[in-house]
């Protein structure tokens, strides 16, 4: 992420108004701007294709379609992106591009083979118990495929800092993916639904063929080194579970609300609730600007501390290790503070917005009831974010592991008990889990300032590890040095008399 931070150093070095917009809105397209991209353009193809005049039906089916291939894309996509970006990191930094194709190639081969071994039977119960046509279904397993392709073809994109030019392919492909529809509808006279579900295929192919011809721009020679990718991917299998129970407890006490009273099942397959849906939504939107703060922050004043701290350990004094630690931990501990208070004063004005006018525009009743309580659990789930992430710095696989895993049961059980209590209440099973996920990921860095000196200093092995027979356990004979000492007087006494 080092790209993000030099270009905002220059930016804000200036110290002006204009400088301040400019980086503010720099952060916000390199972050959340192929996000809102694509949402836009659905409300534009709703609002220019008459979505709202659909029965109810077809409505609801391409609604569940549209959020069942974003949401289960996010999560079948997750298990292979944190371990392959660790390993695309190594390859940047030993400069052994050659072996970032394989790597690429490794990790769409994995993602599409988990993927569809979770959409194919989906679809074929689809088909059996909706009844849904096959035209229908094919479009929407294709988008669910496309959508994980570009997912995963981000990750690359991003660690080449090429942040700018992923927004710029998300507009284009949402440009296309409008005009599509239209044509789709007003020249070959399609179905609304059919016709929207077709036009989002088109544009994320689009994004998908020019993230991959951005991607063999850069890189154009493979050393077909695949083995050594499921080697390192075993090395750091943490990495995979850490990052798929992250994503899924991200979601999960919307699934855990799938099936209450505010379920909603359209063509017997998909479920949803559309009012927790929509709060959580919501809430999502009002913390969003968390990742931007953290992106900045980590990038302008954190990596300075831990880069600083790395070369003390190379070649400084005892002193120098132990004042570097000290500020790199205080800046950690700053930036938490300051993220924390930054973002509390944008959500709580975010907050105050959303309720003013929100209920104007058919956002009221139940949905404001829930959304509170989901802001504040999203807020903690940010935090959260923030900490995995410094954990990651120090190598905290298994402090990273436990986290996702703390937050994930903790936001299952939590969105059961609070399915029970009153709406406004809904949203605390998130509120639980992230709190416990924070709590480990705190007590966990915490830890490792303790014990950071036995971390970066003990975890070496004298001798390289091999296979073989064991060599002995004796290290020192003091009486084969004295036979040795005496052994080498007597050699010494007969040099003497023989000269």
């Amino acid at each position: 992420m080092a790209g993000i931070g030099v270009r905002l150093n220059r930016i804000y070095n200036k110290k002006t108004i204009l400088t301040t917009l400019i980086g503010a809105g720099y952060s916000t397209v390199i972050t959340v701007l192929p996000m809102f991209v694509v949402i836009v353009a659905i409300m534009l193809m709703d609002a220019l294709l008459g979505a709202s005049k659909l029965g109810y039906a077809s409505r609801e089916l391409y609604s569940g379609t549209v959020l069942y291939i974003f949401i289960f894309a996010l999560i079948t996509a997750a298990p292979f992106n944190a371990v392959l970006s660790r390993y695309m990191s190594d390859i940047i930094y030993n400069e052994t591009y050659d072996d970032i194709l394989p790597c690429y190639y490794v990790g769409l081969l994995l993602n599409l083979i988990f993927s569809c071994l979770l959409g194919i039977p989906f679809c074929v119960w689809e088909y059996l118990k909706g009844g849904v046509s096959l035209r229908f279904i094919f479009a929407g397993y294709c988008g669910y495929v496309i959508v994980v392709i570009v997912f995963y073809t981000m990750m690359y994109l991003s660690i080449c800092k090429a942040y700018t030019k992923i927004a710029g392919f998300f507009i284009i492909g949402m440009v296309i993916t409008i005009l599509s529809s239209i044509v789709f509808v007003y020249f070959f006279r399609w179905s609304t639904p059919i016709s929207m579900l077709t036009a989002l295929d088109i544009g994320f192919c689009m994004i998908a063929s020019l993230e991959w011809a951005q991607i063999k721009s850069y890189f154009r020679r493979s050393s077909k080194r695949y083995k050594q990718v499921f080697q390192f991917m075993g090395k750091y299998w943490q990495l995979i579970f850490t990052n798929f129970f992250y994503m899924l407890g991200l979601y999960v006490h919307n699934f855990v609300f799938w099936n209450t009273d505010l379920r909603m099942e359209v063509a017997g397959t998909f479920v949803s609730a559309p009012a927790y849906d929509m709060a959580s939504c919501l809430a999502m939107i009002t913390n969003i600007s968390a990742s931007i703060l953290f992106i900045s922050r980590v990038e302008m004043n954190f990596n300075e501390r831990y880069k600083g701290y790395s070369e003390a350990v190379i070649g400084g004094r005892g002193m120098d290790i132990d004042n570097a630690k000290r500020r790199m931990f205080h800046q950690l501990s700053a930036e938490l503070i300051n993220l924390v208070r930054m973002q509390f004063v944008i959500s709580i004005i975010i907050f105050f917005l959303f309720m003013i006018f929100l209920p104007n525009f058919g956002f009221d009743g139940l949905i404001m009831q829930i959304y509170p309580a989901l802001a504040v659990g999203y807020f903690i789930w940010f935090i959260l974010n923030a900490a995995v992430i410094f954990q990651y710095y120090y190598s905290d696989l298994n402090g990273a592991l436990l986290s996702s895993i703390g937050m994930l049961i903790g936001t299952a059980a939590g969105a059961v008990v609070a399915s029970r209590l009153q709406p406004m209440w809904y949203g605390l099973g998130l509120v639980f889990g992230t709190l416990i996920g924070f709590s480990i990921a705190y007590a966990r860095l915490r830890s490792i300032e303790k014990h950071l000196d036995v971390h970066i200093f003990c975890n070496g092995n004298i001798m390289k590890k091999g296979s073989g027979r064991c060599p002995s356990n004796k290290v020192f004979d003091r009486y084969a040095v004295l036979k040795e000492q005496e052994r080498v007087a007597k050699k010494k006494k007969r040099k003497v008399k023989h000269v």
